[in-house]
Formats: structure tokens, sequence, C-alpha cells
């Protein structure tokens, strides 16, 4: 877009240019269209704290499982791993897996609407008792008490029981 509105100012202001044979462009249309979205830097920013909890997700993959944890010196549980992340990126979230399954808003639990550094909750509705950090390609990042750490695993194996 940018070479075509290149050539586009580049002509008569007045005049019309053809881009392709299906879309013609006036030269107005090629300024408005190079403005900046209202919301593009917001979207960006956001885009990029997606990325930043998804890298720092991943950093903590090994470190040990620790009911009550919330460091990774100490040790995580599912929700101090979570609360931990989001801290880091002065977001302030409560204690524990179902306090923190409340914040934000219910998504359908298809793969194809998740995106990285969206919080999963697992459980019942009214008593989610574990959360994890979407990190994409159908995988998730918890702090599983099965395995004894935090590990990276497929969204459509639910946990198992045992996992507090």
């Amino acid at each position: 877009l940018a070479v075509v509105a290149a050539l586009l100012c580049a002509a008569d202001a007045r005049a019309q240019q053809v881009v392709s044979p299906v879309q013609t462009l006036t030269a107005a249309q090629v300024v408005e269209a190079r403005r900046p979205k209202p919301f593009e830097r917001y979207s960006a920013s956001a885009q990029r704290m997606r990325d930043s909890v998804v890298t720092l997700a991943k950093a903590q993959v090994g470190k040990r499982y620790r009911l009550g944890g919330t460091t990774p010196e100490k040790g995580f549980d599912c929700s101090g791993l979570v609360r931990y992340l989001m801290a880091a990126l002065n977001v302030e979230l409560p204690r524990t897996a179902a306090q923190q399954s409340q914040r934000g808003r219910a998504v359908a639990a298809d793969t194809a609407q998740l995106r990285p550094g969206d919080l999963l909750a697992f459980g019942s509705k009214k008593r989610p008792s574990h959360i994890g950090i979407y990190v994409g390609n159908g995988r998730y990042i918890h702090a599983s008490s099965v395995a004894g750490r935090v590990i990276e695993s497929p969204v459509q194996s639910a946990p198992a029981r045992k996992v507090k």
C-alpha cells in the first residue's frame, strides 16, 4: 500500500488512479489509508504485552511445583505462576485460580479463538481449580502438581484429577 500511496501522491491529487482491475482509489482515499488507525498503537501495545507474557511463561518451564508457591526461587502453584507472570507486566490479579478466572471475559474453549497470553481456567464453572497461560498452537503453560514442575501441555488434554 505504501508504494501505491507514493505513486498516487505523485499523480494529480484530483485524478483517480487505477490500482488494480477491481479497485480505484482517489488521492484523498490514499491519504486516509496512510493515516494510522485510531487504536492501532494500542493494539500493537497489547500484542507486545501478550508476547511478553508468553516469553516470561516459557522462561518458567521446568521450575518446581510448590503448593502456595509464588516465586521461581521457591516454586509455583498454578495461580501463583499466573499471578507472578502478570505482575511482571504490572497487571494485578487475585491469588487463587477461582478468583483469577473471574477476571476478563469468558471465551469459547476453541483454540482457533484463543490468543497467546489468554488465561485458561479448568474445573467446574462454579469452582475453577486450575489455571494456566495459553501460548499458541493449542498449548498452554501451567504449574502441574502431578509433574512437580511448570510444564507446557496441549489444551485438549485436561489436567489430571490430582492437579491442584
